[in-house]
């Protein structure tokens, strides 16, 4: 079985890992859909993009990114030259990576992965005289990486430990870590505040479903059956409904009487805690509040905007890019072993 068909062969995020979990055990439901949090709820890579300000910024970095210009580029005599596609097989699949995928597509999909799993996986195809050809990203919820023995790097696609992949044949970029080897899933680390904002949004809904925001509600010390009780509302109902009842006086009868109904100050909180999610969303991706819609305490015009922009150019999308390009560039450098190395041109990419 070649990569290609093993990588196509399975799509599933969970396949070539059956048997590993036995169906009896308790933990069954957190394999599939990760531990729940405080709050409630299960919050995982995807179920996190039901949130907003989880969707919207992981689009921001990731369209934004994935739109700017990637190019080779190679240092002769201290000048920096750009590569065309026919000089230099990086030059050629950077300009067409994929057979039915666009350069914005898959790099769409790489940033997207790093904002959600920490990490990045491009599968290398080459070509029969070893010239790469293709990138195909690989969902980082089949890879599990870690390292030989003797140091490399090896990644085991869908639990298939009998055909690991080195970096030959993967291009792995990770995010910010802490063992030299994978990136931390920044959903995992927020799990308890995307899960808290996602049971705020539920609370939310089933308060109106439910009826809870009735406006009033109609009191008689009477007993009464529901006959009576359809009759007492449509009366007031018809009392009330229409502009030429607006500011007028109602009388219905029966000892009834009318209180009007408030969200209880209690069950309100959920929409500050709304608000402070999107906030909290926004500082785990190093976005300005007013890029995910939170514009209550920015000003909406002059330098406030424009300075917080310049940030998020600086130190959000600054290291993105800076560890794509630097990943892509050390994968084309020359072996240590080399004797080459320190000769040949130094070819990398750059935005």
């Amino acid at each position: 079985m070649t990569v290609v068909e093993m990588l196509l062969g399975r799509r599933g995020p969970r396949a070539g890992l059956e048997g590993t979990q036995p169906l009896t055990s308790t933990s069954i439901l957190e394999w599939l859909t990760g531990p729940k949090t405080t709050a409630g709820k299960s919050v995982t890579e995807t179920s996190a993009l039901g949130m907003s300000a989880v969707w919207r910024a992981v689009n921001i970095i990731a369209g934004t990114a994935a739109a700017l210009p990637l190019h080779a580029f190679v240092t002769r005599d201290g000048a920096r030259i750009q590569l065309d596609p026919s000089e230099h097989e990086l030059a050629d699949v950077l300009d067409d990576p994929h057979p039915d995928m666009t350069r914005f597509d898959l790099w769409e999909l790489v940033y997207g992965s790093l904002c959600l799993w920490g990490n990045a996986y491009l599968l290398k195809l080459r070509d029969p005289l070893g010239r790469l050809v293709e990138l195909w990203w690989v969902n980082p919820s089949r890879v599990q990486a870690s390292r030989t023995s003797d140091g490399a790097k090896m990644y085991v696609i869908d639990g298939d430990t009998d055909h690991p992949q080195f970096d030959d044949t993967i291009l792995h970029i990770p995010g910010f870590g802490y063992d030299g080897v994978c990136g931390v899933s920044p959903i995992r680390l927020a799990r308890e505040g995307i899960g808290l904002a996602q049971a705020a949004e539920e609370f939310g809904a089933r308060l109106f479903g439910n009826g809870s925001l009735a406006t009033g509600l109609l009191q008689t010390e009477q007993r009464i059956d529901q006959p009576a009780a359809d009759e007492i509302k449509a009366r007031w109902k018809a009392a009330g409904t229409g502009l030429d009842s607006a500011h007028d006086i109602r009388v219905v009868g029966s000892g009834v009487k009318f209180h009007q109904l408030t969200i209880p100050p209690e069950d309100a909180q959920f929409l500050q805690t709304r608000e402070f999610q999107i906030t909290e969303i926004a500082r785990w991706f190093g976005m300005p509040p007013h890029m995910l819609a939170q514009v209550d305490k920015s000003t909406s015009w002059g330098t406030g905007i424009e300075v917080q922009q310049i940030a998020m150019v600086t130190y959000t999308f600054g290291s993105w890019l800076t560890r794509v390009e630097q990943r892509i560039g050390k994968a084309f450098l020359p072996a240590r072993t080399d004797p080459r190395r320190r000769r040949d041109p130094r070819v990398f990419a750059k935005y």
